[in-house]
């Protein structure tokens, strides 16, 4: 386990004031030992059972978990993930912790193959954003590729992304773009955020090695693919910008012929997987 991850089990912990329940300290005896099953309570994709699992034994060495399936594993209603076994104390005082990295991240694993499935066939992929909640970036991308999408930039600084913002500070596309190539490692692709169809031109003349079409419409971004195709082939194209996750509207985004759909739905607005823990 990733140490990062192991700090973010730990101030969860204590967020939940797990090392001092008293509701289990004063109901449940101290020599108690208990056995439990996580039961997985719809279909969806699993990610987050070895964090759920390490929020259990970092809590208390004494409880053992057993994986039943593996992060990535698509499941079926009331299928069970993993058994528990140990003092009974410890594993209430984790459990919240446990299922909530576990909900999170397999609603995000869910969600993210719904995209994927939505655009199959049409040579785009589906990619995450930086929109995640913070200090879970890692965990959250991470069930983004057990979901079968594909990460964009984890930070800031691995890719040169121009956004609009940018554009207006540095006086325009091209002045950005050479900007950037002046000072960004050869090995560095520059993207570029466009909304109109002026703008891609521009970006195109600048010589861009990636074009993002932002909040176009269905037609405009169209007309956006066959200009870009016609004059650059090499040119990748992302489109982004309040795309959401319906199916529809993804495989007509798709079809327009980008290489990639971003979207920060995936990780901002998946809903919580729905995962309890059952006593033997």
């Amino acid at each position: 386990m990733n140490s990062a991850f192991t700090d973010i089990i730990k101030r969860t912990l204590e967020e939940d004031g797990a090392y001092y329940d008293i509701t289990t300290l004063s109901t449940v005896p101290g020599t108690q030992q208990a056995q439990a099953a996580i039961i997985a309570r719809r279909a969806g994709v699993i990610a987050g059972l070895e964090v759920a699992a390490q929020a259990f034994t970092l809590f208390d060495a004494r409880i053992t978990v057993t994986l039943l399936v593996q992060d990535g594993a698509t499941v079926k209603p009331d299928e069970r993930l993993a058994t528990i076994s140990g003092p009974a104390r410890s594993i209430l005082s984790a459990e919240r912790t446990a299922l909530n990295f576990l909900g999170h991240l397999s609603g995000i694993a869910t969600l993210t193959a719904h995209c994927v499935s939505a655009i199959e066939g049409t040579g785009a992929h589906i990619l995450d954003t930086r929109k995640t909640m913070p200090g879970l970036r890692m965990l959250e991308k991470q069930a983004v590729r057990l979901g079968g999408g594909q990460n964009h930039r984890f930070g800031l600084d691995d890719g040169i992304l121009i956004k609009d913002n940018h554009i207006k500070a540095a006086g325009g596309i091209t002045q950005a773009v050479e900007a950037a190539r002046r000072m960004a490692p050869h090995l560095f692709k520059v993207e570029v955020e466009c909304e109109t169809l002026e703008q891609v031109q521009e970006a195109l003349e600048a010589r861009a090695d990636v074009i993002m079409l932002d909040n176009m419409s269905v037609e405009v971004m169209q007309a956006a693919v066959t200009s870009i195709r016609e004059q650059n082939p090499q040119v990748l194209i992302e489109a982004s910008g309040s795309i959401g996750t319906d199916e529809k509207r993804l495989k007509a985004v798709a079809s327009t012929g980008v290489d990639f759909i971003s979207l920060g739905a995936i990780t901002h607005s998946a809903p919580q997987f729905d995962i309890s823990l059952e006593f033997a």
